[in-house]
């Protein structure tokens, strides 16, 4: 009977193991095993399982910041109505520089992230432009991009030359070659500034005219900045303008001459002091002489005056007239005049609008008054005429814009 107790316990015994090996074998461990486990085969384990522990996962490579830059890199006819624009995604940026092929760079503004560039003004048109965008801790982007060209232009003619010297009644006057929809856009694009400072207004005339000038005339010895900054600015629809030019002109001393038609006097004034005094005829009663405040605006030593430009057919044809300036677009001059006798002057109106004084044939005598009237005179000086029998001048017949008031004038602004 031992033996078979003997016997019974190794039987159960062999059975138990069996079982446990089988397990092992198909791959299930008790719970038992795992705990009682050795050191070893227990770090193993652990080791076994690390890469797909959440701590572990979390860790992951940071993605590169990607650069987006509109007009898009290698764009050959970009837009050049609207600004550039470069975004950064997955960073910020560091720098960002918007160069053109002419050296120039475009300014612009981050947002408050840091995350997208704006430039503060459109780019020019027909210029290649190269971008340059450092985003924190990356490599640099470069894109490059052309703007197109506009298909119609406009430029504006100015008055009075760069660098020339005017008398105080000259304005700044600007003729456009296209006519002007968008006034205020234009005016905008343009400034005078005076040195020493006052306040200049634009006046448009027409939409092809736009003057300047201060409430009163310039004082003399004035430095005048003229600022056009007309490039890509629109007209009109389609057309734009090509000018970004600064011009400077200066006022020199202050002549204004008063020629009273019913004494037949001109008394010429320079710095507030009376210079000469000269006898004078004017426009008969069939042809009156405009009355009002009229700017020298061209000077001829010698010029010719025919009669059928100015709508009177062939009354006259005079090749040679000497010392003539003129006052306005129709045809007002203030000249010297040889062919009248010369107790005309100071005693009768007989012209045909014009305002004479005494005058020798080839305009080389110095002792007469119409010499001496062009040489003490310069563009811009100012002359006014009283007492004609006429109404006063238009003020866009010439650059006569003083026959406005300033309230008047101001009306004229499109800003």
């Amino acid at each position: 009977m031992g033996v078979s107790h003997i016997s019974n316990r190794s039987e159960k015994q062999s059975e138990r193991w069996s079982r446990r090996g089988i397990l092992t074998v198909l791959g299930v461990v008790p719970a038992a095993a795992v705990l009682t486990g050795c050191s070893g085969s227990a770090g193993a384990a652990e080791g076994s399982s690390s890469s797909g522990s959440p701590a572990t996962a979390s860790v992951k490579a940071a993605k590169a910041p990607t650069v987006t830059v509109s007009p898009a890199d290698g764009t050959k006819k970009a837009d050049f109505t609207a600004p550039v624009t470069v975004t950064v995604a997955d960073g910020t940026f560091a720098t960002v520089k918007v160069t053109g092929n002419d050296g120039s760079t475009l300014a612009g503004t981050f947002n408050d992230a840091k995350t997208k560039w704006t430039s503060t003004k459109n780019p020019y048109s027909g210029t290649k432009y190269t971008v340059a965008a450092q985003a924190q801790g990356a490599t640099a982007k470069t894109a490059t991009f052309t703007t197109k060209s506009p298909g119609e232009t406009f430029v504006g003619y100015f008055t009075p030359e760069a660098n020339s010297t005017s008398g105080v009644g000259m304005p700044v006057s600007i003729n456009f070659t296209h006519a002007v929809k968008d006034r205020s856009n234009v005016q905008k694009a343009i400034t005078v500034t005076a040195e020493p400072a006052v306040e200049v207004v634009g006046h448009w005339f027409s939409d092809t005219r736009l003057d300047f000038r201060p409430e009163t005339y310039w004082a003399a010895g004035t430095k005048i900045t003229l600022s056009l900054r007309l490039k890509d600015i629109e007209g009109q629809d389609g057309i734009y303008g090509v000018q970004s030019k600064d011009v400077t002109f200066t006022i020199g001393r202050e002549q204004i001459s008063t020629v009273d038609l019913s004494s037949k006097e001109m008394v010429v004034k320079r710095d507030g002091k009376t210079l000469a005094t000269y006898p004078v005829s004017g426009g008969n009663a069939q042809h009156t002489t405009w009355a009002g405040i009229m700017v020298i605006s061209e000077r001829f030593k010698q010029t010719r005056m025919e009669s059928s430009t100015v709508g009177l057919g062939d009354e006259y044809d005079i090749s040679d007239v000497p010392h003539a300036q003129r006052l306005t677009t129709s045809g007002t001059f203030v000249h010297g005049n040889y062919w009248a006798s010369t107790s005309v002057f100071g005693s009768q109106n007989t012209s045909h609008g014009c305002v004479g004084l005494h005058d020798a044939k080839g305009a080389n005598d110095s002792s007469v008054a119409g010499y001496k009237f062009y040489d003490s005179s310069m563009l811009g000086d100012v002359v006014i005429v009283k007492n004609s029998g006429d109404k006063t001048v238009a003020a866009d017949n010439g650059l006569n814009g003083w026959n406005l008031s300033w309230a008047d004038w101001k009306a004229g602004s499109a800003v």
